[in-house]
């Protein structure tokens, strides 16, 4: 499974993004599976609705139903961690869909990440040590 964040779900659907072309290459990564959470759902669907309107936050609802793209849920005594890498990070800062995909990094075991977001995903650690791969970025 490889985590998705908010501008490469973005990404994917706006031809005129700058990361719509390395996001279309990555297409193919669908069958690894792409796993994200309900923040970064939000945060996606509300750039997709502001900037190209409602129908692509449709599609993106539709590749959820069709199990395109799966939601993991943190269990309770994860969301412990949420304050904690908010502090951490407050100096970027780190908004509660990239600490959810943090937590999502730890529950995977691994970073490895599809986001737009090169400067905040070269900065967070999970497991407080372990560096993210984003593998969007390592197809510019």
């Amino acid at each position: 499974m490889l985590a998705v964040d908010s501008g490469f779900l973005y990404a994917l659907a706006d031809a005129s993004d700058a990361w719509h072309g390395r996001a279309l290459a990555q297409r193919h990564t669908v069958a690894e599976g792409w796993l994200t959470t309900w923040p970064v759902l939000t945060e996606a669907g509300h750039l997709l609705l502001r900037r190209i309107g409602a129908e692509p936050v449709a599609v993106l609802m539709d590749d959820v139903q069709q199990g395109h793209v799966q939601i993991w849920n943190p269990p309770p005594e994860a969301l412990t961690r949420v304050p904690v890498l908010l502090r951490k990070y407050a100096s970027l800062p780190m908004d509660l869909a990239d600490a959810s995909l943090v937590l999502l990094a730890e529950h995977l075991g691994h970073g490895r990440i599809l986001s737009t977001d090169t400067r905040d995903f070269g900065t967070y650690h999970w497991k407080n040590r372990k560096p993210f791969k984003n593998i969007l970025a390592e197809t510019a």
